[in-house]
């Protein structure tokens, strides 16, 4: 079976990204340059290319993956689905809204 290459879900999210975090910008094009022919199979394959991305366990249960973007400014918060080969972006956040921990318990 071939492998697909990870399908961002949502891309179009980065103007609406950008219009709330607008120096996030080249940090996010970037991200979704990277990831746009990646084949990961699981959360080591993330970090081969993003050494910090962090698996955490929100309040629904479910885990998303974090990214640490522009330095550390920003947090990108995703849903992986390595089986199908999706990443959903839920949230970008700065890293003051992200030390917080409110997000968690929304998702």
């Amino acid at each position: 079976m071939s492998q697909m290459c990870v399908r961002v879900i949502k891309p179009t999210h980065r103007s609406r990204l950008g219009s709330r975090h607008s120096a996030s910008l080249p940090a996010v094009e970037k991200w979704l340059r990277l990831v746009r022919y990646a084949r990961w199979q699981h959360l080591a394959d993330a970090r081969r290319v993003f050494p910090h991305a962090d698996a955490v366990e929100v309040a629904s249960g479910n885990t998303v993956t974090l990214f640490n973007l522009g330095g550390n400014a920003f947090r990108l918060i995703t849903a992986i689905h390595y089986r199908t080969q999706n990443i959903f972006i839920l949230r970008l956040l700065t890293h003051a809204s992200y030390s917080k921990n409110t997000w968690k318990q929304e998702l």
